[in-house]
């Protein structure tokens, strides 16, 4: 039975690194504020004119060398973002064109948290039809640019961070290996309780002077809702995951849940009766990348060493929309 395998991975987050207390010249807060609601001690910003597809590239050519392959080996491209370089077109075919791979498909996924596993999804289905063999799977963000760093703004500002992390698809003939199965959901009741109203289509003029007065530029966010919805979903969609492959939390070898707040992450390993040892965070050094998240976290993962060949990596993500999935891999 072909299933889909995790040939390598990579990741790049920007040189620039931005501290908390950086944070007390544009707004009221604190360093003590800010890690005690969200444990995040520090995130990267890009520098001046760096992109979402620029990032990409550097995490897909550190992929490539890893795995011994040249970027022509890439079928398939799926890009996942919040924060496309432009309004259009998807920023895959600016990382398509950076690689040299005219031709090759370009899906560009908009499922912001959950984009990951919603792109993993996709992927998994083409390469276990025969369809592609090597797809590379991309989640890439930039906050920075977009977030209002005043008081006013300071409950989401203090969270995001920029970074990217990919990894290349490919099929695998070992039955005891690769993807086991992917879950994805979603619920647009709570589609405004995190959501970012301008610019948009469907406003007249797309971006206004009042948008711009009034911050409809900026996301808004329920916190409490978010809070509550991501540490009851992850767990309910972890838990499909095993079940679906006869498997209990006891056979996880490592978890990585979407870096949106340290605390959402220790409630959902609780709620999982995870060991620390069997879940991985990132989020105290880059924030929250969004569709990077899970990605960079991963390569992290594997570059210390940390999975073996046969271990079961589980994946959760909860994120805007509501979106939420969850994967489970053997390793």
């Amino acid at each position: 039975m072909r299933r889909t395998e995790f040939i390598s991975t990579g990741m790049y987050v920007p040189e620039r690194v931005v501290t908390n207390d950086e944070f007390t010249q544009w707004m009221d807060t604190s360093d003590e504020w800010i890690r005690t609601r969200t444990g995040i001690v520090e995130r990267r910003w890009v520098a001046d004119g760096e992109t979402g597809a620029d990032m990409a590239y550097v995490a897909t050519t550190r992929a490539l060398e890893r795995a011994g392959l040249q970027a022509s080996d890439l079928d398939a491209i799926v890009y996942c973002t919040l924060s496309p370089d432009y309004f259009f077109p998807g920023t895959g075919v600016f990382l398509q064109r950076k690689l040299g791979l005219p031709g090759v498909p370009c899906l560009d996924v908009r499922n912001q948290c959950s984009g990951f596993l919603y792109g993993l999804s996709v992927a998994d289905a083409w390469i276990k039809s025969g369809q592609y063999r090597r797809v590379l799977l991309v989640g890439s963000e930039v906050h920075s640019t977009g977030m209002d760093l005043t008081t006013r703004g300071r409950d989401l500002a203090v969270l995001f961070g920029d970074g990217a992390g990919v990894a290349i698809l490919g099929p695998t003939e070992d039955g005891g290996r690769g993807v086991l199965s992917t879950h994805i959901f979603a619920d647009g009741t709570y589609a405004e309780l995190l959501f970012c109203d301008a610019p948009a289509s469907a406003r007249r003029p797309r971006l206004s002077h009042e948008d711009l007065d009034t911050a409809r530029i900026y996301p808004v966010m329920n916190g409490k809702e978010v809070f509550k919805h991501a540490s009851t979903r992850m767990p309910e969609a972890v838990q499909l995951a095993l079940k679906t492959s006869g498997l209990t939390t006891k056979d996880i070898k490592m978890f990585i849940p979407h870096q949106a707040n340290l605390r959402i992450a220790e409630m959902v390993r609780r709620q999982l009766d995870l060991s620390e040892d069997q879940i991985y965070n990132n989020i105290q050094k880059y924030g929250n990348t969004t569709a990077g998240s899970i990605p960079i976290a991963l390569d992290e993962v594997v570059q210390a060493g940390r999975l073996a060949r046969g271990d079961l990596l589980v994946l959760a993500a909860f994120g805007s929309g509501f979106t939420w999935g969850s994967a489970a891999i053997r390793w």
